[in-house]
C-alpha cells in the first residue's frame, strides 16, 4: 500500500514537472502596464525591463533586490542606458534578498504608487513562483488582488537541476500558502 502511494506521488511529481518544464512563459508582447518590476538575479531581466521602458510600455520600473552599493548610474552604464531614464522612471529596491521579499517589496512599491497593473519581468523558469509570491503579497489570488499581474518571461537555458530545484520550491511554497504558513 505504501509503495503504491509513493509510486503514485512520484508519477504525479514527474507529470507536474514535465508540464512545468514545457509551459515556461515567454516574453509578453503588445501589452502596456502602469509599472514594470524586475527582480535581480539573472541575465537579461534588467535589459528586458529597460527595453520595455524605452518603448513606453509602462510609466515606471522597480528593480527589486539591488545590492546596497549599486547606484542608478552604475546600472545605467552597465546596461548602456541613458542615465536620464533612471533619473525619471526607475526605482531601485534594496530591501529584498529572495523571491518572497522581492514580492513584499514590490507590493509596498505598487501600493505607494497606486498602480493597478504590473508587468513582472523575470527568468521564464522563475516566473511561476515569482508571480505566485507577488499575488500572495498583494493578498489576492493569481490575478494579484490589488493589481493585475502580467507575466513576461525572459527566455533562458536553465540546467535540469535548476528546473527541478525551482519546481520543488514552487510546490513547497504553494503548499505553505494553502496552509497559511508564512503567507
Amino acid at each position: 500500500m505504501i509503495v503504491r502511494l509513493l509510486s503514485m506521488l512520484v508519477i504525479l511529481w514527474g507529470l507536474g514537472f514535465a508540464a512545468f518544464s514545457v509551459s515556461l512563459p515567454g516574453p509578453l508582447e503588445g501589452a502596456t502596464s502602469d509599472a514594470i518590476v524586475v527582480p535581480t538575479g539573472g541575465p537579461g531581466r534588467i535589459d528586458r525591463g529597460l527595453e520595455l521602458m524605452a518603448a513606453r510600455q509602462a510609466k515606471r520600473m522597480l528593480v527589486t533586490g539591488v545590492g546596497p552599493g549599486v547606484r542608478p548610474r552604475d546600472l545605467a552604464a552597465a546596461h548602456k542606458t541613458p542615465a536620464r531614464l533612471f533619473d525619471c522612471c526607475v526605482d531601485l529596491g534594496r530591501e529584498a534578498v529572495d523571491t518572497r521579499s522581492n514580492a513584499e517589496e514590490t507590493a509596498r512599491w505598487l501600493r505607494g504608487h497606486r498602480y493597478r497593473t504590473v508587468r513582472l519581468v523575470t527568468a521564464d523558469w522563475h516566473l511561476p513562483r515569482a508571480r505566485m509570491e507577488l499575488a500572495a503579497a498583494l493578498n489576492g489570488d493569481e490575478g494579484g488582488g490589488e493589481a493585475v499581474i502580467l507575466s513576461d518571461g525572459v527566455p533562458g537555458e536553465p540546467r535540469v537541476g535548476t528546473l527541478v530545484n525551482e519546481y520543488n520550491k514552487l510546490l513547497l511554497r504553494r503548499v505553505a500558502l494553502w496552509l497559511g504558513v508564512g503567507g
